[in-house]
């Protein structure tokens, strides 16, 4: 009889006991498992390991969490909530707008994004004005998608409206249909338009659906919100910190212009003139271990890849060196498109080796991008920028404060306090951001959607101990 009253208490107990958080299964579990999308806005494979804006994200929050992140690939846009519904997943981070019908079955997190919803068409074609001009079209939008309740509100304006679902295909895909004429028309993020529009510059936008949706993390619906209320300090630490600009730039800084006719012209140049210099640029790219594509995109921002070019100021080449830069290189025919794409890339690696021994916490692709202004501006020019990025409160590790900080060189109030003086700051931000867009170009053209494919269906990322930097030296003079 005791003994039974014993298990009747001990039982009683149990029941009563609080449950834990999820907050508090994450931590004992030692994983934050994340589901999303393998997309250019969201996570994908790059040249050193997973990016994305919410890969980067979710890595941060897990580091925050002092947990490992697992990351867990759906085949199906449709998948992303049922695997939080079902607790497979504690958070689904795939740019998901938050929408009335969404609200119903998960919770949603904080805002990091907004957008608005693109109706793209091809040029050439008519362009609708409303969404009584798409009735009888090929509209075809991803399943399941938050498109696919814009839609549902416009039928009931235009009782005609009608489209296609398709459940296996994402958005860029879509646009791929819309650009070889497949479709006439698809709905997609104004974020990942600006992605895909440099690939494919004959798409344009015809109307918004919507403007100012907010993108945030789902969770599954709990009566306690720990996770959630977690997620959400993390990103205002975030955003007072400037990591989310800092972050956002990233992905999306040079993308807010778009040149049409450039963009055409350079794909054009891709297919007509790269292939007789290609060799050159991978050969050069292995010695100077760069990817190759950043040195030709540096070459096309140049010359154009024309090795006879040359500028007012003197430079020359298909890489554009000046006599100082060609005498400190050890070349002898700066024309000669040999001489010229291995100084150049050699040139370039100095630039970023210089750099990161100045500054080892600059990390990438920041350092990247400074050393393209140093190759662009002068090493001095830009320790002058990062010096008035310092002064005005900035980050001078960081590229987004850097690019703030470069048209001031050409303000007298600010370059009288520099050791090097006026510099044409406007053009080198230009330079850098063109030279982005080159190369994210160059990658689709040699990748396709390879270029954010990842054969496994799950990554984890440990737990971030310490950031480590090899030891860097070296030496080279101020280009001017």
């Amino acid at each position: 009889m005791r003994t039974a009253l014993l298990i009747a208490v001990a039982s009683l107990l149990c029941t009563c006991a609080r449950q834990p958080s999820l907050l508090e299964e994450v931590r004992a579990l030692g994983e934050l498992r994340v589901v999303t999308r393998n997309s250019p806005i969201t996570y994908y494979m790059g040249q050193a390991g997973p990016e994305g804006p919410d890969y980067e994200l979710a890595r941060s929050f897990a580091e925050r969490l002092g947990v490992k992140l697992k990351l867990i690939e759906a085949e199906r846009f449709s998948d992303l909530l049922k695997e939080v519904r079902d607790g497979r997943a504690h958070i689904a981070a795939a740019g998901l707008t938050v929408t009335p019908e969404r609200a119903r079955s998960v919770d949603f997190g904080p805002s990091y994004q907004h957008v608005s919803q693109h109706l793209v068409y091809r040029r050439g074609y008519k362009r609708p004005r409303s969404a009584a001009d798409l009735v009888g079209k090929r509209i075809e939008v991803v399943a399941n998608s938050s498109y696919v309740e814009s839609l549902l509100a416009a039928r009931h304006e235009v009782p005609g409206l009608a489209w296609i679902e398709n459940p296996s295909a994402d958005a860029g895909e879509l646009l791929n249909k819309v650009a070889d004429g497949e479709a006439d028309f698809t709905v997609v993020d104004s974020n990942l338009f600006s992605v895909f529009q440099r690939f494919h510059p004959e798409l344009l936008v015809a109307f918004d659906f919507s403007k100012g949706d907010s993108l945030a993390w789902a969770f599954q619906r709990r009566s306690e919100r720990s996770l959630i209320d977690a997620a959400g300090a993390h990103l205002a630490a975030m955003r007072a910190s400037g990591d989310l600009s800092h972050l956002m730039d990233r992905y999306y800084g040079h993308r807010h212009s778009f040149d049409y006719a450039g963009t055409r012209k350079f794909i054009r140049d891709y297919k007509r003139m790269l292939p007789h210099y290609r060799a050159l640029f991978e050969a050069a790219g292995k010695r100077a271990d760069i990817d190759w594509r950043l040195i030709a995109a540096v070459g096309y921002q140049e010359s154009h890849w024309d090795p006879a070019a040359e500028s007012p100021k003197g430079a020359l080449g298909m890489m554009m060196l000046t006599p100082d830069t060609a005498l400190l290189m050890n070349v002898e025919d700066r024309s000669d498109a040999v001489q010229s794409i291995t100084a150049g890339s050699k040139y370039l690696w100095r630039m970023r080796r210089r750099i990161s021994r100045l500054a080892p916490g600059i990390s990438e692709p920041d350092l990247t991008w400074m050393a393209l202004a140093a190759y662009n501006m002068g090493y001095g020019h830009l320790l002058d920028a990062r010096r008035i990025a310092k002064l005005n409160g900035g980050n001078p590790d960081r590229w987004i404060d850097i690019k703030r900080t470069l048209p001031l060189l050409m303000e007298r109030r600010w370059y009288e306090q520099t050791r090097w003086g006026y510099a044409r700051g406007h053009e080198t931000r230009a330079y850098v951001r063109n030279i982005r867009n080159y190369y994210d170009i160059l990658v689709w053209l040699t990748e396709g959607r390879n270029a954010w494919h990842r054969p496994e269906s799950t990554v984890e990322v440990p737990v971030k101990t310490a950031d480590t930097l090899p030891a860097q030296a070296v030496t080279n003079e101020n280009r001017s």
